[in-house]
């Protein structure tokens, strides 16, 4: 190009490249027309549509004296349009600098300082949204690659997306893709430099582009019954009984006069999926009940009305789905349902187990659960890395948690990276509330409240729910980074995951295949199980009436002729309810997973994850505060003693047989009454001293026991002293 200098040939950022050899003349289409000091002086078919040669020369050699702002190099023929400034630049230069080139009017340019930026005010949401276009996340921040639109309040786009949208569809068929709005849209994005063409748009130029719309539908959609049926398919007979008759709503579908039994071509026909919209009318119920009764003279034989399958794809039992059902990563099922570790709804037991084999069983998956969450506690600490020493400081109200936790996490200054430091609002007297504990109980009231949110549903076992309110708010991305986050800084593992949901966010959820428990909707699931459980087919072609518009709406109606037909459609109704249905929250609440990382270790570690995610925390026990704790002493205590005395006040609080619990002695010492999926920092110690009264020192995770010469003594000392100091906090 002589203006820019550069060989590339791309029509979508530089505009077409053309050359002319009779000038000896190469030039980009939008380099000349941004260029500052040539104008249109000719006719459109006179020169470079109307730039004459003559001009164009011209402003070669004007651009050849200045020097591009950008790659220093000579020929920048474009310049700021801003009073007093001075910058040139090439055109190419420009995109790359962020430049905004405006294609209307008199062509202006703006350098990176100067250009037009959107309003962007305070109470704009943070976070991220969906691109309506490419359909991936973009986020709301006012920067060169974004822009949102003039007219809907929550619409925001990539800018590369809009170009190519705009690029495509042309100035006729350019507009909003959330309002249609044309007008004010397209004023906003040739302000900020969208390229608008002045022409039909692509689809609409393409050669025979509806030719196949002039074709007359000539197939028979029948089940075939005889074997002309199948030779003259795809011939045509006028005026016989193999014409083909289509639909009177839709003209795609059709039947031969002969497969439908219709005596006359003046004889109405209607397909299959026409009935379902008007499923509502006597006329056709009335033709369902005729259906039926001719079905039931014939011995069952199937009826001729019957349609073929429907034409979107589905996946066949070998589909990548089954493969998760085989795994053993994801058949171990052998926890009792009433156990504390208990797994979703979905994935219980129901056979019944002597109780010699539950127990060993019982044992090696407690064993196993155990290995897991220690693999995850390395893992976490690996994230944990990130951490700055940095602190952001959040004040939470502890009566109002989500609010003021989405408030905390939405304020600018908030990065993930950063060490949180939680105030508790309503504290009277914040001087004296230890950090690490407001943090630890900061997190935990955090995850209960996400576990009974409108953002969940499910007993046990929780999938999400589809919450429209929560979708424009973007908060499943707000839910997902709060756990995120919460994993990393030490809070506690969320454990109400049900296994569809941690499938599907760790393969995938195309390869995964929900169940019956899923479903949360009690009306639904019914709707299911009587599909499921029905025992001959009119039973189930009765049921399937009954709930028509259900099934309409799942895209699931079609006609069942068999029994067997049912498992496909089962299946296909619990994949749109639990997964396809909820495809944007799940989308949005992975992205927010992504934060620190979190969600690319649980893809490559699922099993270990698991153990936190679908799985609640282990009850405290005093096996686990003996292992928690590492014991030092000095050498002139006796460290055996002291450890008994220790280990069989765990065991006496363990059985009951304390007024304190073993949730109450982790807290005293460590400001936390569980134990986090990452685990202490530092790690918890036990000190024996000559002291009079056990102390919990919460800065370093330590518990400073005193020497007595009795175990009641230190019973004694050890029920009054933690007692004592909760009560204070609490109050």
């Amino acid at each position: 190009c002589v203006l820019c200098g550069r060989t590339d040939d791309c029509p979508e950022k530089y505009g077409e490249k053309r050359t002319y050899v009779e000038y000896n003349l190469t030039v980009h289409c939008y380099c000349l027309l941004m260029s500052s000091g040539i104008w249109q002086r000719g006719e459109e078919d006179e020169g470079v549509d109307g730039f004459l040669i003559t001009d164009i020369r011209k402003e070669v050699k004007r651009a050849a004296k200045l020097k591009c702002n950008i790659c220093k190099k000579k020929g920048a023929s474009i310049g700021c349009v801003a009073p007093k400034c001075k910058r040139s630049y090439h055109f190419p230069c420009g995109l790359q600098r962020e430049c905004i080139f405006q294609f209307m009017e008199d062509f202006r340019s703006y350098c990176w300082e100067h250009r037009p930026v959107q309003e962007f005010t305070d109470q704009e949401p943070r976070g991220a949204s969906q691109c309506t276009i490419c359909l991936d996340l973009v986020e709301h921040l006012p920067v060169y690659t974004v822009l949102k639109s003039p007219c809907c309040k929550n619409a925001w786009f990539h800018r590369e997306c809009l170009q190519c949208q705009a690029l495509s569809a042309g100035i006729f068929f350019f507009r909003c893709t959330v309002c249609n709005n044309k007008e004010k849209f397209q004023k906003e994005m040739l302000r900020m430099g969208i390229h608008i063409p002045e022409r039909d748009a692509s689809w609409e130029l393409e050669e025979n582009a509806y030719q196949d719309l002039l074709h007359c539908y000539q197939h028979c959609d029948v089940k075939r019954s005889s074997f002309f049926c199948l030779l003259l398919n795809t011939q045509v007979f006028h005026f016989s009984k193999w014409e083909i008759k289509r639909c009177q709503y839709c003209g795609s579908r059709g039947t031969h006069l002969a497969c439908s039994s219709m005596k006359s071509w003046e004889q109405n026909w209607e397909c299959m999926e026409c009935r379902s919209i008007f499923a509502k009318s006597g006329k056709y119920r009335k033709r369902k009940k005729h259906a039926l009764a001719t079905s039931e003279k014939t011995n069952g034989t199937t009826c001729l009305l019957e349609e073929p399958p429907s034409k979107s794809p589905r996946q066949s039992s070998g589909s990548p789905r089954s493969f998760l059902l085989q795994s053993p990563k994801i058949m171990c099922q052998s926890l009792s349902p009433c156990s504390h570790l208990e797994l979703p709804a979905s994935n219980r037991v129901t056979m019944t187990l002597s109780p010699v084999m539950s127990n060993r069983n019982w044992s090696l998956r407690h064993k196993y659960l155990r290995q897991q969450r220690r693999e995850v506690c390395n893992i976490l600490k690996e994230l944990k890395a990130q951490v700055k020493t940095k602190t952001t400081r959040l004040n939470i109200n502890a009566e109002n948690i989500w609010s003021s936790a989405l408030k905390g996490f939405r304020q600018r200054i908030f990065s993930p990276t950063n060490t949180i430091e939680v105030d508790f609002s309503n504290c009277k007297n914040r001087s004296k509330t230890n950090t690490s504990a407001s943090k630890h109980h900061f997190f935990q009231l955090l995850m209960l409240h996400l576990q009974n949110s409108p953002l969940f549903e499910g007993s046990c076992g929780k999938n999400l729910s589809l919450n429209f309110q929560a979708v424009k708010e973007n908060l499943y991305f707000e839910a997902g980074k709060m756990i995120a986050v919460s994993l990393v800084h030490g809070g506690p593992s969320p454990g109400f995951f049900s296994k569809t949901l941690f499938n599907c966010l760790v393969y995938g959820p195309e390869n995964v295949k929900p169940v019956l428990e899923d479903v949360a909707d009690v009306d639904v699931a019914q709707t299911i199980k009587m599909i499921k459980y029905a025992n001959n087919l009119p039973s189930l072609q009765s049921t399937l009436q009954d709930c028509c518009e259900f099934l309409t709406a799942a895209g699931c109606l079609r006609p069942v002729t068999a029994l067997c037909d049912k498992k496909m459609l089962v299946n296909d109704l619990l994949i749109y309810h639990v997964i396809k249905r909820i495809t944007l929250p799940l989308e949005s609440f992975r992205q927010g997973l992504k934060t620190l990382g979190v969600l690319e270790k649980m893809q490559m570690h699922p099993d270990v994850f698991s153990s936190i995610l679908c799985h609640k925390p282990e009850r405290l026990s005093a096996e686990t505060l003996c292992d928690l704790f590492t014991i030092h002493s000095s050498s002139d205590v006796n460290k055996v003693e002291g450890a008994d005395f220790w280990m069989g006040f765990l065991q006496e609080v363990e059985s009951g047989e304390s007024v304190v619990t073993l949730e109450d002695i982790l807290l005293f010492v460590t400001g936390s009454c569980y134990i986090p999926s990452i685990g202490f920092d530092p790690k918890p110690t036990i000190k024996f001293l000559h002291i009079k009264y056990p102390i919990g020192n919460r800065l370093l995770n330590c518990l400073e026991l005193p020497i007595t010469k009795t175990y009641q003594q230190f019973k004694n000392i050890m029920e009054l002293t933690i007692r004592s100091t909760l009560r204070v906090e609490r109050e």
